[in-house]
């Protein structure tokens, strides 16, 4: 079983639809007993970074967080999923996220179109399973005003285009995330969530 972690941010629907298309099953949930239990985690989102991370804590999701990718758990973050990951977010002020990664969440450049909505190319920077069989240069879906900045360029597996290149993917060991909603992303998004699925069995 997956476990799609309900935080009250949104959006949850539609991500265990995508799994059913491709016969998974998932099960969205704020329990951290059954987090712990699962075969693998999703925390997906749409929203506020201190808001997000304020309901991480109050409900202890966020120590089941860090102890699922402590365990080697396979983990997919998609969105504010993927932000949340970082050390340091600065939406409206200056918050902790779950440290799991070096880095910080900044706005998109002045200038632009914020958010950025809609169909945009993610380019391959890097080798990761979940990017298996998905051409470099493929269409995602995107709804973000936000845009995480790693220390480590290491973790970098994709970016997009958007007035400069941002940080679209990252991946290290059993942790894996995106700033697209692969969900909402048609078959191509189905791609990514299958193999995201293999390393759950």
């Amino acid at each position: 079983m997956i476990a799609i972690i309900d935080y009250g941010m949104g959006n949850l629907g539609s991500v265990q639809k995508g799994f059913e298309k491709i016969g998974l099953e998932a099960s969205i949930t704020d329990s951290p007993a059954k987090v712990k239990n699962a075969s693998g985690v999703v925390l997906p989102g749409v929203g506020a970074f201190s808001a997000a991370m304020d309901r991480l804590r109050t409900s202890g999701l966020d120590d089941v967080v860090r102890e699922i990718i402590d365990a080697g758990r396979p983990f997919l973050g998609i969105c504010l999923g993927l932000q949340l990951l970082f050390t340091t977010g600065f939406e409206d002020g200056t918050y902790d996220g779950l440290g799991i990664f070096s880095g910080t969440v900044e706005r998109l450049p002045s200038g632009l179109k914020v958010p950025h909505i809609g169909w945009n190319q993610v380019s391959k920077a890097g080798n990761d399973s979940l990017l298996n069989g998905i051409p470099s240069g493929s269409y995602f879906y995107f709804v973000h005003s936000y845009v995480v900045k790693p220390e480590n360029e290491n973790i970098v597996i994709s970016t997009t285009d958007y007035g400069g290149n941002f940080v679209s993917g990252i991946s290290k060991d059993n942790v894996h995330a995106f700033q697209f909603h692969p969900e909402k992303s048609s078959k191509i998004g189905l791609v990514l969530l299958k193999n995201f699925g293999g390393l759950c069995q």
